[in-house]
């Protein structure tokens, strides 16, 4: 009995060093290297199965790099139709100028061009989202291309199938990515429905139980909806009636606010090659080079709009945390003011000293976040950081009408930042993301104008006030804040 359990213990040390191995060697970021050999050390079993279901490099593993260069010629392609327009545009824009860095680095990292003559329409909350998203699908008459990481089956998204399945039966060809884990409610009755309609329906990264450890941990967080390669809606509004206030049998469910944008112009072709990237590795299905150009990207390079803007997106398989960067870079080029709403706030080390330090400039950088989470661990771990930023003269402010869902950043009113992307790791570095970038003071004032009266649906919290807090909570958050890096 002595030699198997001796066994037993040469055996997990010799699975402990080569874990440990494998997380200094493919781990970039030293908080995180730290966090996860606390895991796997200080939580024997348990830890090392974590660490190997979620903590996997695959960005430098290149799991996804037929994703990524399949969508290479397309891209390229859009970017060589695009670059002598930006870079015209930008040098006779004041504003363009001043946040010229911004797209050129966009462009540099992650091949995301500056596309001109858009419109720009912001959709607060699910309320006025879901109107003007029927009537786009009921103007189709050639193509629809949804892709979500929530997709219910509830009323809300009944309401999208019918309107998805009445145009699949005119002729119009519908495709649908959902998020095999986040849309869980839909992959029996009503993926089968849509097919049985007509509908091209698949999953993102399907989970099998062979695959859970590589898979569950890299999920599709995008909500695109592209309507005839014309419009085009990008933000946080899932498919869902929590989005929607008012819809719905729960009448215990909290206010949900959130912002959404539709947009038609050049920058409705971002979120096509995004979808159509997407759909090839979740589908199979090669569509060729030359069709897509003459069906998909077919339309005109200008819209009636005036409203410069760029789509960015990054996730496991491109070669640069894009996303991130723009935020950053957005923070550092910002003169005045900073306007942050998100509902996950785990910053990491470069984020949270660019906030610092454009404070320490004499920018008044503004955060909001929920009052209430719907995660007590992940708002444990937020709450870490908010003594430094206080200290620093951040001022935060707290949601307390509801849930604040938004993934929002507005710099001096000129640039603001819409998608799908949360201020934290996993949005950074595991999850595939979408955000638009909107270079206008119009749109910039109007969002601005939201987040001031979001604050006044807020509490502020200051340092005086933080300070009264027990040990025991200080404790949480310290605790909460060294695993923070692989939440």
């Amino acid at each position: 009995m002595n030699y198997w359990l001796l066994l037993a213990q040469l055996l997990y040390l010799l699975v402990l060093a080569a874990t440990v191995v494998r997380i200094v060697y493919d781990t970039e970021i030293p908080a995180k290297t730290l966090g996860y050999l606390l895991l796997v050390i200080l939580l024997p079993v348990v830890g090392i199965l974590f660490y190997h279901a979620v903590g996997t490099n695959h960005r430098k593993r290149k799991l996804y790099r037929n994703k990524l260069i399949g969508d290479s010629p397309l891209r390229q392609d859009i970017v060589a139709r695009s670059r002598v327009q930006s870079e015209e545009e930008i040098a006779k824009s004041p504003l363009l100028t001043t946040y010229a860095s911004l797209p050129r680095l966009m462009l540099n990292e992650n091949l995301d061009p500056l596309t001109v003559g858009n419109t720009v329409e912001i959709l607060v909350n699910g309320e006025q989202k879901l109107p003007r998203v029927l009537e786009a699908l009921g103007d189709a008459r050639d193509h629809i291309h949804v892709e979500y990481y929530r997709f219910e089956d509830d009323l809300v998204g009944r309401a999208i199938e019918e309107a998805l399945t009445e145009r699949a039966r005119a002729g119009v060809k519908v495709r649908l990515i959902y998020d095999d884990f986040g849309s869980r409610s839909i992959r029996g009755k009503m993926a089968e429905r849509m097919k049985q309609a007509g509908i091209e329906v698949v999953p993102f990264y399907k989970i099998t139980l062979s695959a859970f450890a590589n898979r569950i941990n890299y999920r599709n967080h995008r909500k695109i909806i592209v309507v005839d390669g014309r419009a085009g809606f990008v933000g946080g509004i899932n498919v869902s009636e929590d989005y929607v206030n008012g819809v719905g049998d729960d009448k215990k469910a909290p206010f949900w606010r959130d912002t959404h944008l539709m947009i038609t112009g050049p920058a409705v072709q971002q979120l096509q090659a995004v979808f159509l990237n997407d759909w090839r590795f979740c589908s199979g299905q090669e569509i060729p080079f030359d069709e897509m150009k003459a069906r998909y990207f077919s339309v005109p390079t200008h819209s009636s709009g005036d409203k410069p803007v760029q789509i960015t997106a990054s996730g496991p398989d491109s070669n640069a945390p894009a996303i991130m960067y723009s935020i950053i870079e957005a923070i550092n080029l910002a003169q005045r003011e900073v306007l942050i709403t998100t509902p996950y706030f785990i910053p990491g080390e470069s984020l949270l000293n660019a906030i610092c330090i454009a404070v320490g400039s004499g920018v008044d950088v503004r955060l909001l976040t929920p009052l209430k989470g719907d995660s007590i661990f992940v708002s444990k771990a937020a709450a870490s950081y908010y003594e430094r930023l206080l200290r620093a003269g951040v001022k935060i402010y707290r949601y307390k009408k509801g849930f604040v869902h938004a993934k929002t950043l507005v710099a001096d009113r000129s640039v603001a930042i819409v998608g799908t992307a949360n201020l934290d790791v996993r949005s950074f570095d595991l999850n595939f993301e979408i955000n638009a970038i909107v270079y206008d003071k119009d749109t910039g004032n109007r969002i601005a104008d939201l987040y001031a009266a979001d604050c006044r649906d807020a509490v502020e919290l200051t340092l005086a006030t933080w300070n009264e807090r027990g040990v025991a909570a200080r404790f949480g958050e310290k605790l909460a804040r060294l695993l923070s890096p692989v939440l």
